[in-house]
């Protein structure tokens, strides 16, 4: 994606990103500056949870590389960016800016995306579609708690795989793909938020929240997921053409794998 000793960037039209969790001891800061710093882009959408104002209330943590990022973002805006903040679930105090413009960076609850090769794409968190928290706070709280719980396992046994030279392993990841309640929550997330593109007349949706990356077609919908840098530190990209395809940015850029749509539907 970058010729490292060039420091050449890779042209995008667009790239997604979301679930950041700025504030929080899982956010992959480090890798998500290495990203930002090899991609020169039209347009950059912030796809919620890019600060975890929950972490952030439970326990203060905000290292420097957390407020890179944000100088990393500002300065892409001042260089020419057109950057779209839309707040999630875990910086949802921002929403009450909704429609506030600081530059080239507007603050929206939702966006529609048109893409170079003409499709209009729904951008949104996706915490709209969590019937949890449409009908009990206290227990998406809860689903929260038990999840920071799982990433504190995480940071566990990735130290204990740091030790004896093995790569980063998400728990979290791998218990979404075995647990069937998890797996039933993912594809009924999938399809109401391919329903909000559809009832909108629209081409496809793109949303992050579930920390599940993925690209697939659902009942004629394109529903793309940007994932999350947490765990698996990806993101949806457009070309300059209006292809769509999620990067993987892994702990050493020269590894760094690219999923094209098919691949992604797999």
């Amino acid at each position: 994606m970058r010729d490292m000793d060039s420091g050449t960037k890779t042209r995008l039209r667009t790239v997604f990103l979301s679930d950041v969790h700025l504030g929080s001891r899982d956010c992959r800061a480090r890798e998500l500056l290495e990203f930002l710093a090899s991609v020169e882009v039209d347009y950059l959408y912030l796809v919620g949870d890019i600060v975890d104002l929950w972490s952030l209330r439970k326990s203060f943590y905000w290292p420097q590389d957390h407020n890179e990022v944000l100088r990393a973002i500002l300065d892409m805006a001042r260089e020419g960016t057109e950057v779209t903040y839309i707040p999630g679930n875990h910086d949802e105090d921002l929403r009450e800016f909704c429609g506030s413009v600081f530059g080239n960076l507007r603050i929206r609850r939702r966006f529609v995306h048109s893409t170079a090769d003409g499709r209009e794409f729904l951008v949104l968190h996706g915490d709209e579609f969590d019937t949890a928290v449409k009908c009990s706070r206290w227990l998406a709280r809860f689903g929260s708690a038990a999840y920071d719980f799982t990433m504190r396992l995480n940071r566990a046994m990735n130290w204990a795989r740091r030790q004896l030279g093995l790569g980063y392993w998400s728990l979290a990841g791998y218990l979404k793909l075995r647990l069937p309640n998890a797996l039933r929550y993912v594809e009924a997330f999938e399809h109401a938020a391919a329903q909000a593109a559809a009832q909108r007349d629209l081409d496809g949706v793109v949303c992050g929240h579930i920390h599940r990356a993925g690209i697939r077609e659902i009942d004629g919908i394109t529903y793309c997921n940007d994932g999350d840098w947490v765990e698996s530190c990806t993101a949806l990209v457009e070309d300059m053409n209006g292809r769509l395809a999620l990067r993987s940015w892994q702990e050493r850029p020269a590894t760094q794998t690219v999923h094209t749509p098919v691949e992604a539907a797999a």
